[in-house]
């Protein structure tokens, strides 16, 4: 196997001794690589040991931290030297040194002793930089206007889909015109000085792009991520230097759109909701190399113009006029005499907090795959891939021409592009100012799409002097630049296409939140970020991300307790679309699911009195322990039409997910030595728990509720149903599924509790069988339709979105069973985790890797001419049990030694069927001759 070529710092076969030198590498702070403005006054630091040696740990370790990098290198630690602490930990480290100061710049290394008590090298620098306090900051906010002569609508009530179009166009007209424009905003500055760097603290909303001497400063799109700007506004923080920023005149230019700040617009709209007119919050400390420095902050002293974005809104499109650029605009010596002071405005009511959650960024791009003609001037672009983003376009034409582009997923049955599934009308329009080659995209609106038409053009051979002539077309896939932190592959190609189809519509869906969708809801729907996630967290590096859709989920929570279903809250829908325990228990379950994958109990500590909140909103709407509003196992599959449950009760899945909640904040209680909740939560748990089965189990039957493979699927999942029914449920279960040729019938909610149910109870073979094959309901049958992202339903053509990734839960059992990369409960993080792989139906080989946050894990086997091959890379100090899919018979080598020489002790389970021991950090071939 080529596996080990994929692995980024593995790549040739190693059986090296242990006084390998062993390496500190990957520091963070807080969890992220060099943040530059954190709030913690004690950070906790963080690091990887990086080693080819075998069975290898960290016994102590010295950290030094300095005020400048020169100090650092020198081991002039004039802020903190931990000097040598015997410990075995790597993360979390809390800093320990004198008082850090905000808006400063403080530089750090380690190094560690190994197992042998061989001291490594020092690592290389990292650095944090502080926060600014909210008196630092003392935000002035500038605009065009104000909120209060805006006339902009308050509240969330505006549904916009429910509206008729008169009262729509009674609320547009109501608001000022200049309330809803893109604006160009400038200030000019002289830099008398040699000028060693500057810090930018910036927050445009709804967003922004920020220039300074015509450079584009950061490479974020959509920037700050959206929050409930009546709760929380998030600022990013930029450095600068000699590149950026000159000697004499600079010139700031900021643009600004509406984003999910502003979404009052003609169009497609989901809803209305505004915070107030775009707005402005800067500030930069420039740092001369005398020591002496200047601010430069937004206040009445800026100037600002309409921009040539005439139209913009994130549910509607953008229009562009290119003739109403104003060239030089953010550059040192423009004449801004026509230009208008701006005005001081009202300052948005949340909190304004440092964005700690990586930016959305452009990170790929397609070509055009194929063209269509549909009539004269009108040609349809396939791109070959359904994304979320915009186009970008070459054109060139005449003065005035205007290109009107529409965007989707997919195809009307005369070949243009339909938008009736996504929200219309949704295009993007750009007038020509007729100088040549044009290049153009839209900065602050996107869509879902896979598909480009562009009326009224020219294109390759055809000529029509009326007509401007597109040149190129490209589309930009943007999602969160977090990072991917897993691969997964193997040699079913079902298998292997439904992981893309999943992962495609994860990134299109991972923006500022997980939204449902990339075009016509674009909202934070709760569900799926708990449900999904397990295989959010093998995929990608969430360690920055699901902090801040924990504040967004604290911001949302009501006096009452209540989480919304939606989050951030924009509209209130009403109803179990509100309040539906299945998507509010999120709060409850994604800091423990934080704790267990990532070691970090921070969340668990700073939201237990949100999931505590929660718990007890749901107690508050309970009957005798049972709770049964909501909307179920949503979109479960049957004859009838999606949406709420109807395969199985409502008031099971929501007081499933009330036990589940107060299971776990029971768990958090005792962790946290909250003695008098732990016995609170811990008995309401076991109460729920008897109410439960009282309600729903038949126990003349063994089945739970209506005996669907929900109903069963639940309580086997949960621990709920009693010891000496499980079998017998889980026969029910197995039952149902056969009698259905192997198909499910669970929805949004019950797809991960039925697949880890049969996961953990040895049913792998049923969940081969389930989804290998070309039906709907399957993975394979959205394979065999041609798309190119996962869709809202099983059967695309019944659905709305085709980009959604709730029904991705599989991705849980690639990794975790397929793969056997399963986490420790007892030693979270992967301090400890098992390498337990399922060979099932035919499947001849599979590989995986996940970066955790103690580097990165591997597992690949391969099975071939009776024997089963097993490669694994365990990260230094981390150790693993393997369990191996082979009885106790079966002739065992590790690195070409036996268990016996290696002095391995083997276990086998009681059926004889699986053998296992455990093993140090290293790379390992393990041989299995059966």
């Amino acid at each position: 196997m080529k596996f080990f070529n994929k692995i980024l710092f593995l790549c040739l076969w190693l059986t090296v001794s242990t006084n390998a030198q062993t390496l500190a590498e990957h520091l963070t702070s807080e969890m992220a690589v060099n943040p530059l403005a954190l709030s913690q006054q004690k950070p906790r630091l963080s690091w990887q040991l990086v080693s080819k040696g075998l069975n290898v740990s960290q016994t102590a370790y010295q950290v030094l931290v300095a005020s400048s990098e020169e100090k650092l290198q020198k081991n002039e630690a004039d802020i903190w030297d931990s000097g040598k602490v015997i410990s075995t930990k790597n993360l979390q480290i809390n800093y320990s040194g004198i008082p850090l100061k905000s808006e400063t710049k403080y530089f750090w290394k380690v190094k560690v002793w190994n197992q042998k008590n061989k001291a490594s090298n020092w690592s290389g620098p990292a650095f944090f930089r502080m926060a600014p306090t909210a008196a630092d900051l003392n935000p002035t906010w500038i605009g065009a206007i104000t909120k209060a002569n805006s006339h902009l609508p308050e509240g969330r009530n505006f549904h916009a889909v429910t509206f008729k179009k008169e009262k729509k166009e009674a609320i547009i007209k109501a608001v000022d015109s200049l309330a809803r424009k893109s604006i160009m905003l400038r200030k000019a500055f002289t830099a008398s000085k040699k000028i060693k760097e500057a810090v930018v603290y910036i927050s445009g909303l709804g967003h922004y792009a920020l220039t300074i001497n015509n450079k584009k400063i950061g490479n974020s799109e959509f920037a700050p991520l959206w929050t409930d700007y009546d709760k929380t506004v998030h600022y990013n923080t930029y450095e600068l230097g000699a590149q950026e920023l000159q000697n004499g005149e600079n010139a700031i230019g900021v643009l600004l759109g509406n984003g999910m700040y502003n979404m009052v617009a003609e169009r497609y709209a989901k809803f209305f909701v505004s915070f107030g007119p775009p707005t402005l919050f800067f500030k930069m400390k420039v740092l001369y190399e005398d020591g002496s420095q200047e601010i430069i902050k937004s206040d009445g002293s800026w100037k600002y113009s309409e921009s040539p974005i005439t139209y913009n809104s994130i549910f509607g499109g953008e229009d562009y006029n290119a003739n109403l650029e104003q060239k030089g605009w953010n550059t040192a010596g423009f004449k801004a005499e026509s230009w208008k002071k701006v005005v001081l405005q009202e300052a948005p009511k949340g909190k304004l907090t440092s964005q700690i959650a990586p930016p959305i960024t452009i990170e790929k791009h397609y070509g055009i795959k194929e063209v269509k003609t549909i009539k004269p001037g009108t040609f349809v672009f396939n791109m070959g891939q359904n994304l979320s983003g915009f186009p970008t376009i070459k054109v060139t034409g005449k003065k005035g021409q205007t290109v009107r582009v529409w965007v989707g997923e997919g195809l009307n049955e005369d070949g243009t592009v339909g938008q009736g599934r996504s929200g219309k009308p949704y295009y993007y329009q750009y007038t020509l100012k007729g100088e040549g080659t044009e290049e153009w995209q839209p900065k602050f609106s996107y869509y879902g799409f896979q598909y480009v038409q562009i009326e009224n053009v020219n294109y390759k051979d055809v000529k029509n002097a009326d007509f401007p002539t597109i040149l190129d077309v490209k589309s930009n896939f943007i999602y969160n630049s977090a990072g991917e932190a897993g691969m997964f592959e193997c040699s079913n190609e079902i298998f292997n296409k439904a992981h893309e189809l999943i992962n495609n519509a994860i990134k299109s869906n991972f923006q500022s939140v997980f939204t449902d969708c990339p075009h016509r809801e674009k909202l934070g729907w709760l569900e799926e970020a708990h449900l999904n996630g397990p295989g959010l967290i093998f995929n990608y590096n969430l360690e920055t991300y699901i902090p801040s859709l924990m504040q967004n989920i604290a911001d949302a929570q009501r006096e009452n307790g209540l989480i919304p279903a939606v989050v951030p809250e924009y509209v209130v829908f009403g109803g179990d679309f509100t309040d539906s325990p299945e998507w509010g228990v999120a709060g409850v379950i994604l800091p423990w699911m934080y704790y267990e994958y990532y070691g970090d109990a921070s969340l668990l500590e700073k939201y237990y009195p949100v999931m505590k909140k929660y718990v007890d909103y749901l107690t508050s709407t309970s009957k005798n322990h049972i709770v049964s509003h909501g909307l179920g196992d949503w979109y479960d599959y049957g004859d009838h039409p999606a949406g709420y449950s109807k395969n199985s009760p409502i008031a099971l899945s929501a007081t499933s997910h009330y036990y589940y909640g107060a299971n776990l904040l029971a768990k958090a209680a005792k962790l946290l030595n909250k003695k008098d909740d732990f016995s609170t939560y811990e008995t309401l748990a076991t109460a729920i728990k008897n109410a439960f089965n009282a309600a729903f189990f038949n126990a003349a039957t063994k089945q739970y509720g209506t005996g669907s493979q929900f109903s069963n699927a639940v309580p086997v999942f949960m621990d709920i149903v009693a010891p000496q029914y499980k079998t017998e449920v889980m026969r029910n279960l197995l039952e149902d599924i056969k009698n259905r040729g192997y198909r499910l019938t669970t929805g949004d909610v019950g797809n991960r509790y039925l697949f880890q149910a049969l996961a953990q109870n040895g049913e792998n073979e049923v969940m081969y069988k389930m989804h290998n094959h070309y039906d709907a309901p399957g993975y394979g049958f959205q394979i065999k339709f041609g798309l190119t992202t996962l869709t809202e339903q099983w059967d695309p053509r019944k659905g709305n979105s085709w980009n959604h990734f709730m029904m991705g839960q599989i991705e849980e059992w690639f990794y975790q069973s397929l793969a056997g990369i399963v986490p420790d409960a007892e030693n979270p993080g992967f301090k400890h985790f098992f390498i337990q792989p399922e060979i099932v139906g035919d499947m001849t080989f599979v590989k995986a890797n996940y970066k955790s946050v103690y580097g990165t894990i591997a597992s690949a086997w391969e099975k071939k001419e009776g024997k089963v091959i097993l490669e694994v890379v365990i990260p230094a100090n981390t150790t693993a049990t393997v369990k191996l899919p082979v009885p106790k018979n079966a002739v065992i080598t590790v690195n070409g030694k036996s268990l016996k020489r290696l002095k391995l002790d083997l276990n086998t389970d009681k059926k004889g069927e699986k053998s296992s021991f455990t093993l140090g950090s290293g790379t390992y071939k393990i041989m299995c001759t059966l």
